[in-house]
């Protein structure tokens, strides 16, 4: 059993409650961020698969006869911008460049500037406090090899 967490979770010498406790709340807003990241990427996948769909949709309702809606669809939707002159590609490459990368950067050098570039410090030292040491299924980390 492992009752001493990973070195590199422990906070630096000389580092403040008060720092550590500012960085947590940065990568709490971050990690938030990646979740959204996700929800934006499953967006830009499902409308791709819906336009491919309609796209089928529209095959067959050429087959069954329905010329006139099928030429509808074809027109107005399949393809279609999903917000002005962009499809969900752009806008995931919009956001990645303008928001996720910077916001990346700017965790990534207050973590190097304060914390000597470690990761997750408030969550380690919370999971020390929380957790009933010396117990089973509440190791710091796993042993070695695991």
């Amino acid at each position: 059993m492992s009752d001493a967490p990973d070195p590199d979770h422990v906070r630096p010498d000389g580092v403040d409650d008060a720092t550590v406790e500012a960085l947590g709340k940065v990568s709490e807003a971050f990690e938030v961020i990646e979740n959204a990241r996700g929800f934006l990427y499953g967006f830009h996948r499902m409308t791709g698969q819906a336009d491919l769909a309609l796209g089928e949709a529209v095959d067959l309702l050429r087959e069954a006869g329905h010329t006139a809606i099928a030429d509808r669809f074809e027109r107005d939707i399949v393809g279609r911008n999903v917000i002005e002159g962009r499809w969900t590609f752009q806008i995931v490459e919009d956001f990645d460049a303008s928001y996720y990368e910077p916001f990346r950067e700017a965790e990534r050098a207050a973590r190097d500037e304060l914390l000597g570039g470690r990761r997750h410090v408030f969550e380690s030292e919370m999971k020390e406090a929380r957790r009933t040491h010396g117990a089973r299924h509440h190791e710091s980390r796993p042993a070695p090899g695991v």
